[in-house]
């Protein structure tokens, strides 16, 4: 059996070797290394695939959600709600920008925020959902947007996680997810279903004004160079990243299949394993397994009810299976974020999952072998 890795980028680069080698030859051959033919080509690439007007490429997915924020025109004091079970860029850009994060529980399946928790936290200081479509599914975008609407709230979508994801409106609107809300950003970092050799994001959105905003504050400010109309910061994304990008994006749809396949076989293996809860996916589509594409688990991320999550990990590292837990402190805990305002017992769910969750290895070059490994070493450790 071949070495199991949490990401196997080094197998998925072997099958692109050339593509991305020769283009990224010639990146170097024309110098063109920051906001080159490449990067315009693949921003049109990325608006066709997900269905959206506008791609607005950037540095990385952190500071697409504050360009993002920026480019609504949030202000120091205005609340702005996301989940508490997430990573901690979401909210570390609402405090950058000196708005104030308002946290909220999650649901115990989808890991996604919990839409009574968020309709409860608004306040007439609120100004701004974020949704995070975490682990490679939507929130319940049905529900979001109608809370936004009825409170006149921005929806920001963080799809860092779920890009290829497709949800359906209950009204048979059926979108990329990311295309729904306001604005949404995006990452490219290298482990993600789309991702670079490097540092990447975007953000997308369909309002022409916002758009044309958002460009300007990617590039410190400017639409003609060295007039600064808006306040902007620096964060591009460079053409040897777009090269890599412009060579997976035609695969995108494959690599979300084959991670969903992966998924299916560990499902399988966990059937009627009462210490083991399996990662739920919200059918908006109504097509069956092999045909949805409502999650296409950037993390496959199991709960262990039985109290052996953390022996379960030590034991992993001891037989060189990687693993992860994502995330094993909740953001209200964390010094950074702690706030008075937060009561634990707003939090049941996500302080449970931060007890539980488990996340195993995920990516397009998983084989039987390697899930029967890991799904049999996992059953008789919990089991034992």
């Amino acid at each position: 059996m071949k070495k199991i890795q949490m990401v196997d980028l080094s197998g998925q680069y072997q099958a692109i070797k050339d593509q991305v080698n020769s283009s990224i030859a010639n990146v170097m051959e024309t110098t063109a290394f920051i906001n080159g033919p490449e990067v315009h080509a693949f921003q049109k690439e990325l608006e066709e695939y997900l269905g959206v007007k506008h791609v607005i490429p950037c540095a990385n997915g952190t500071d697409a959600l504050q360009i993002a924020m920026m480019g609504l025109g949030l202000k120091p004091g205005d609340e702005v709600i996301t989940a508490d079970f997430t990573f901690a860029a979401t909210v570390e850009v609402i405090a950058l920008l000196n708005l104030t994060p308002v946290l909220v529980d999650v649901e115990p399946d989808s890991f996604n925020i919990n839409i009574d928790a968020l309709e409860k936290a608004i306040t007439p200081k609120t100004k701004a959902i974020v949704p995070v479509h975490l682990f490679g599914q939507c929130a319940n975008m049905d529900a979001i947007l109608e809370i936004a609407k009825k409170h006149n709230l921005y929806v920001i979508e963080d799809n860092a996680q779920a890009i290829g994801a497709s949800y359906t409106l209950k009204d048979g609107t059926r979108k990329k997810s990311g295309a729904f809300g306001d604005v949404a950003a995006t990452s490219f970092f290298p482990s993600k279903n789309l991702g670079c050799y490097g540092d990447g994001g975007a953000l997308y959105t369909n309002d022409d004004d916002l758009a044309h905003t958002l460009r300007g504050i990617v590039n410190h400010g400017m639409y003609e160079r060295y007039h600064h109309d808006v306040v902007g910061v620096n964060s591009r994304l460079d053409s040897i990243q777009a090269v890599v990008l412009r060579a997976k994006l035609p695969h995108l749809d494959q690599y979300n299949q084959r991670r969903a396949e992966s998924a299916r076989k560990y499902t399988e293996a966990f059937k009627g394993q009462e210490n083991i809860i399996v990662p739920s996916i919200v059918h908006t589509c109504g097509k069956e397994d092999t045909q949805c594409d409502c999650h296409v688990f950037h993390q496959y991320t199991l709960r262990i009810t039985n109290g052996k999550r953390d022996a379960l990990v030590k034991h992993f590292a001891d037989l060189q299976i990687p693993c992860g837990v994502y995330y094993p402190i909740p953001l209200h805990q964390q010094k950074a974020y702690k706030d008075e305002r937060y009561k634990e017992a707003d939090f049941p769910v996500t302080n449970q999952l931060v007890k539980e969750v488990i996340s195993l290895p995920m990516h397009t070059e998983l084989d039987d072998e390697q899930i029967a490994h890991i799904t049999s070493t996992l059953i008789k450790f919990v089991n034992s």
